[in-house]
């Protein structure tokens, strides 16, 4: 009577990855992407003569004209036919004026005057507007150049037609106590626990789902028990750090109740408040319990406390390392007077708290305010950081820490400040940014994505030591100048190679394999490129010098050894100049981010955001690190560090 029919009911129904359940309109993705009238215009504050529509910023002359030009004449048609101003901000125009730039004439026509040699006349013409003209602009064009343009205004919104729920409505209204698959999928672990916990069955229901029940909260308390209670169920893989990844395979294995294997884990406890960390350890014993053995690479020291054996390796790091300084119980690592971590466990060398913190009042009293911020799991918070302090920004797992520095406050400054397109949180409003001119995100992702990118070319010192090497008798004698010395331009480099050092052999069904060039024999340069050196070195050697060694090399050069000094400031001296990007863990790539921002010159009014530079460091590593955060604090400059590791926690000038 209703005349809905509704499918037979079968799990593929509920799936978002099946056509028979996923959203026609988004294909089952929940969202799709268009164009993001905050990206059109960032800074609302500004007018439309000053630049408030990006796409527009060409269209008006120094005296504040529109242009002679196809753009510029329409602009100049919405002013004379609907009194469009150019000289109010974007944020006190009346609503009909915006929705009239960004969203068009509504089919309404107006007057355009176009002036050329060709073409002089008037003509009536609709505005499309700036939010469809832009889309159609970017289906239409076959630029790659201009794609990128029109994508970088671009923004993922959640599809119209199931509201980001990924799944036909039909589907939706299936319920069980009230709630869709979509709903109960968009809980957290712990409050699905809890849910499915407490339903009700009698009856039919009992024996139909008791086994299926059973089962659902037996992994979600695998989930929770290995720290993961506060992630929602829908969330995207992507978006998981590397330690929460980590644990989602773990919980399965622990489901599993193998025995006899052998788990290997690289530092689980990434991303862990201390509470958590302890039930992550009660997990680790457990399959230790049913007879598995589990080798467990970490910093960590409650990790390490409650390890059976510890393998201690060292003494060093890189050239320095790679030999078994002492292995054992906790306690004879603790009593091995060779062990640095050893002499960290038993408290013989610690990070010391600081004898004076600074506070805002001596610093200027310049805070930062957040208002109210409710992006995510955020309850409208108001947040109020110092400026010129060590700010550390704690709480756990999942409480929203990463949200609110990494998705609210970097990008709405990094608009404000530098014109970037970032996506922000929502949040009411920013206040206090006439005290900074920069802000920065030093993270952990890598520092290129091919072999050819290193720690010389990131860091800007390459240039410096090929400068150096142009400037050698041999390489003058013979006019060699700077790009000579370049693996990425034709001349120096080994052509059969093309300067990568390798070969890359297809193998088709299998993956593709590198050898070492047979020409260059892995050095990227030609033979004759190779016999300018200095000090008996090669451009080939230097790039194979370790940081330590080519400060030993380069003595006499300041600016060079300038570059190098904050790489051994932040604990990299072991590693080689030319090492691939590929190769560098997340904290190595972080601390020659980091490098490469102490080596330039700081205005003393920089905002540094560091998210869990500890990850993957060692009690000394810290201790090195937090004396060059301390240096940019004490330059005038702010840093904000999100953070559960309790040695920098309580360095901290202030915490949230």
């Amino acid at each position: 009577c209703c005349g809905i029919a509704y499918p037979e009911l079968e799990p593929a129904l509920f799936s978002f990855n099946s056509p028979q359940g996923m959203c026609t309109g988004c294909n089952g993705i929940g969202s799709r992407l268009t164009m993001d009238p905050d990206k059109l215009v960032p800074d609302k504050r500004l007018t439309i003569l000053e630049g408030a529509v990006v796409p527009w910023r060409n269209y008006f002359t120094s005296e504040g004209k529109a242009k002679n030009a196809w753009g510029g004449r329409q602009i100049e048609g919405l002013h004379h036919k609907w009194g469009l101003p150019y000289d109010t901000p974007w944020n006190k125009l009346a609503k009909k004026h915006r929705d009239l730039v960004l969203f068009g004439s509504n089919g309404r026509e107006m007057v355009v005057s176009w002036d050329s040699e060709k073409i002089q006349g008037q003509f009536k013409t609709t505005w499309e507007g700036l939010v469809p003209a832009m889309m159609r602009r970017y289906r239409q064009t076959q630029s790659e150049h201009q794609k990128r343009y029109y994508a970088g205004f671009m923004s993922e919104k959640p599809c119209a037609a199931c509201h980001g729920h990924r799944l036909k409505p039909e589907v939706l209204n299936v319920r069980v106590n009230g709630l869709s698959i979509m709903d109960l999928t968009a809980m957290t672990v712990g409050d699905a626990y809890d849910f499915m916990k407490k339903l009700p069955l009698t009856g039919n229901r009992k024996l139909i789902a008791e086994e299926l029940v059973k089962e659902i909260t037996s992994r979600l308390g695998f989930l929770i028990n290995v720290g993961l209670e506060y992630l929602t169920l829908s969330r995207k893989g992507p978006t998981l750090s590397g330690g929460e990844s980590q644990r989602i395979r773990l919980a399965s294995q622990v489901g599993s109740e193998l025995t006899g294997v052998l788990y290997i884990l690289d530092e689980p406890s990434i991303g862990l408040h201390q509470r958590d960390n302890l039930r992550l350890l009660e997990t680790l014993a457990h399959l230790r319990d049913i007879g598995n053995t589990l080798i467990v690479i970490e910093h960590d020291r409650e990790t390490m406390e409650a390890a059976d054996w510890i393998v201690d390796m060292g003494p060093g790091a890189g050239l320095l390392g790679g030999r078994i300084v002492a292995q054992g119980t906790p306690a004879q690592i603790r009593r091995n007077r060779r062990s640095v971590t050893g002499k960290f466990m038993a408290g013989r060398e610690t990070i010391a708290v600081p004898k004076r913190r600074r506070r805002p009042a001596e610093v200027g009293n310049h805070w930062i305010t957040i208002r109210k911020a409710t992006a995510n799991n955020l309850d409208g918070i108001d947040v109020r950081i110092p400026l010129g302090l060590f700010v550390a920004v704690t709480g756990v797992s999942g409480a929203g820490k990463s949200t609110l520095i990494n998705q609210i406050l970097y990008p709405a400054l990094a608009r404000r400040l530098h014109g970037a397109t970032m996506d922000v949180g929502q949040h009411d409003g920013l206040s206090g940014l006439s005290h900074i001119d920069k802000v920065i995100s030093i993270d952990q992702k890598a520092i290129g994505r091919t072999p050819r990118s290193n720690p010389a070319t990131y860091t800007k010192v390459f240039d410096l030591i090929r400068d150096f090497f142009a400037q050698l008798p041999v390489a003058r004698e013979r006019g060699y100048k700077k790009g000579r010395f370049s693996f990425n331009v034709k001349g120096g480099r080994c052509e059969a190679c093309r300067g990568d050092g390798f070969i890359r052999v297809e193998m088709h069904f299998l993956a593709d394999v590198f050898v070492p060039c047979e020409t260059c024999r892995g050095r990227r340069f030609n033979e004759a490129t190779l016999e300018v050196t200095t000090k008996g070195h090669s451009i080939a050697d230097v790039l194979d010098l370790s940081v330590r060694q080519a400060r030993e090399v380069f003595a006499h050069h300041p600016k060079i050894m300038a570059i190098l000094d904050t790489l051994m400031d932040v604990g990299l001296g072991y590693i080689k100049l030319g090492q691939s990007a590929v190769t560098l863990s997340g904290g190595e790539a972080q601390r020659i981010k980091l490098a490469r921002e102490l080596a330039k010159r700081d205005t003393g009014r920089t905002l540094y955001i560091l998210d869990e530079p500890t990850t993957g460091l060692h009690f000394l590593d810290i201790r090195m690190l937090l004396t060059v955060l301390q240096r940019l604090v004490a330059s005038g400059n702010t840093v904000i560090i999100i953070e559960h590791n309790l040695d920098v926690i309580k360095t901290a000038d202030w915490v949230i």
